[in-house]
């Protein structure tokens, strides 16, 4: 009996996809085929390892108290490779390329966080330090958004998120504010600690077998968005944290990352008497604006 032959099968496989009525599905299923195959054999990839590999994904998918998936495709990296793609694409649509990075999203977005006045402190009855969040928001080219919307969560001073605490859970060091009409913003919040992935499950075991840190650096989350410009997804890096340089979702960025100042008790910078010494952080968030290519 012949050998089979291998570049047909992947032909074959391939043009069975080229008849697909979507031209960009067809695209991406004939790439992926493509790189699939050469995968499988670059490896020389073994039926029981393969059948490890789907056993994996099977176990993944079973996990419901978190997107286990969202987990797994974010310590690959690919998450952090779809949000570089789509940021570059919209700076090169506008030629705004000075935009704030962006970064991963993570598996614990809540919406629907309470609209907040400016000052307001979603770190009340959360474990951490105080910390006060302040700076801009404005364009690429330095002028301020007034009205531009800042939404965000954090997990707290021990690593926990509100997700992780209760079931149900709670909403807690989460809100939406809005920027003044010289595109300012300032929170209270608490100096979020560094943390570990959830390692329970698939993702974590993969870890342990590839001798992989399960560590992020302490990281707010934010959301923030403007009339007539590309919205955002980031966070502020703590320059302060353990694992700065080894985040294990790879969405740690050097723009990112901000110094805090540690100030004594007393009335803080925008008015607010401290009983217990705080932290602060300023950062200017620019956002590029949104072009016909952009929307579309």
């Amino acid at each position: 009996m012949s050998n089979y032959n291998q570049d047909k099968l992947t032909a074959d496989v391939v043009a069975a996809f080229s008849k697909s009525p979507d031209p960009r599905l067809g695209e991406i299923m004939m790439s992926l085929v493509k790189h699939l195959h050469a995968f499988a054999r670059e490896v020389d990839l073994k039926p029981e390892e393969w059948q490890a590999g789907l056993k994996f994904m099977e176990e993944t998918c079973r996990i419901t108290n978190r997107p286990e998936i969202i987990v797994l495709s974010d310590t690959l990296g690919l998450s952090m490779m779809v949000v570089s793609l789509a940021q570059a694409r919209a700076g090169q649509a506008s030629g705004a390329t000075e935009a704030t990075e962006a970064t991963v999203e993570g598996p614990f977005y809540w919406p629907g966080a309470p609209d907040l006045p400016l000052g307001a402190d979603i770190g009340e009855g959360v474990p951490g330090e105080p910390a006060l969040y302040m700076g801009r928001v404005t364009d690429v080219d330095g002028k301020p958004l007034a009205n531009a919307l800042l939404d965000v969560w954090s997990g707290d001073g021990e690593g926990m998120y509100d997700m992780q605490l209760s079931d149900p859970p709670t909403m807690k060091a989460r809100g939406r504010f809005r920027t003044d009409a010289e595109g300012r913003y300032w929170f209270w919040s608490i100096l979020p600690n560094f943390y570990p992935i959830p390692d329970d499950g698939t993702v974590g075991r993969m870890f342990r077998a590839t001798g992989r840190s399960i560590y992020r650096p302490g990281h707010v989350h934010l959301m923030v968005s403007a009339e007539g410009h590309v919205p955002l997804t980031t966070h502020l890096f703590i320059a302060s944290s353990p694992y700065l340089h080894e985040d294990a979702v790879f969405g740690k960025r050097d723009s990112l990352v901000v110094e805090t100042d540690r100030h004594p008790p007393g009335k803080s910078v925008v008015g607010r008497e401290m009983k217990v010494p705080y932290h602060s952080a300023s950062y200017d968030f620019r956002l590029a604006p949104i072009t016909e290519k952009v929307a579309a």
